[in-house]
């Protein structure tokens, strides 16, 4: 027998879809006002920096304000001074990038191993990690590149008193080498992230394949070229691109240690916009160059949540 209340034919049913769209907000709810908070702190200031992106503002000319289009962008891709900080800027990320990674892998391999004190060893090797950077670059700038009660030149000096030469040559480490000088500091910082990163990885290894690997006679340079190494691309991936993320907006180190010099030598990017909003005045000019700045970090993001992505699809296959 029909029942009285009926769908008419080619008609979607629409109590299932209303109560699907209703459950569906109400898992949602919760994260309102996280999304909101999200929106107001990052969304809305982005736009406001784009739109003094497009306009000629320095405080030293109240008078002279107005609409410039993209003539600040220009200015960013043209500007000897910007170039340089650029250049600067993908040598530092490059630089402290790779050194650490390759140190981290180190220390990885070496943390992976059963030793005594291993707990000990970890918990000292991540210590740096922890420091703030401002307090780590004044520990570089002062007790370790001081060029009167550094440790650098008094191990120097240390070194040449004991083979008889007398006393060592003072190096001004900060003024001459100044790359060298904040790289070694931000590797010293970044160096543990790394290992934390490629020690995860090192022990998701599947122990049955290393278990018939060593069976089968294969040496431990073996296995760590065959199958630790393709195991851990992944997660060397992973820890350059997060490491390019955070790296290429340094500023901590380059303000304390040099401040951008001697000269230009170690004006990265973000310390450039800090000179140009903070000294120059230039509003737009400043905001165009942070905006640049902020569509390589969503690029380089892009492909770093497409790496975690993929770990987990490879977990969760597991």
């Amino acid at each position: 027998m029909a029942t009285a209340a009926t769908t008419a034919p080619g008609a979607r049913p629409r109590t299932g879809s209303t109560s699907q769209r209703a459950a569906r907000w109400r898992r949602r709810a919760p994260l309102l006002p996280a999304l909101t908070f999200l929106v107001v702190v990052t969304q809305i200031p982005f736009l406001v920096t784009l739109v003094i992106s497009s306009l000629h503002w320095n405080v030293l000319q109240p008078g002279d304000k107005g609409f410039v289009g993209l003539h600040n962008y220009q200015t960013v891709f043209t500007d000897p001074r910007l170039r340089n900080a650029v250049r600067n800027t993908v040598v530092l990320t490059a630089s402290v990038v790779l050194v650490s990674l390759v140190l981290g892998l180190l220390l990885a391999v070496l943390l992976d191993r059963r030793f005594p004190g291993r707990g000990v060893a970890r918990t000292l090797l991540i210590a740096p990690f922890l420091v703030m950077p401002v307090a780590a670059a004044l520990l570089w700038k002062h007790a370790l590149y001081n060029p009167d009660y550094g440790l650098l030149n008094g191990t120097l000096n240390a070194i040449w008193r004991a083979v008889g030469a007398g006393e060592g040559p003072q190096v001004d480490w900060v003024s001459d080498y100044p790359m060298t000088a904040v790289v070694a500091a931000l590797v010293w910082q970044w160096t543990p992230f790394m290992m934390l990163i490629l020690l995860a990885g090192l022990q998701a290894q599947p122990g049955d394949v290393l278990e018939a690997a060593r069976v089968d006679g294969a040496s431990g340079i073996g296995i760590f070229r065959f199958i630790t190494l393709p195991h851990l691309r992944q997660y060397m991936e992973l820890s350059v691109l997060l490491g390019s993320i955070y790296i290429v907006q340094t500023f901590d180190a380059i303000f304390t240690i040099t401040q951008g010099g001697p000269g230009t030598a170690t004006t990265t990017l973000p310390y450039e916009i800090y000179l140009t909003m903070f000294r120059k005045y230039e509003y737009g000019e400043a905001a165009a160059a942070g905006v640049v700045v902020v569509i390589g970090t969503i690029i380089v993001a892009t492909f770093a949540l497409r790496v975690i992505s993929s770990l987990f699809r490879e977990e969760m296959a597991r």
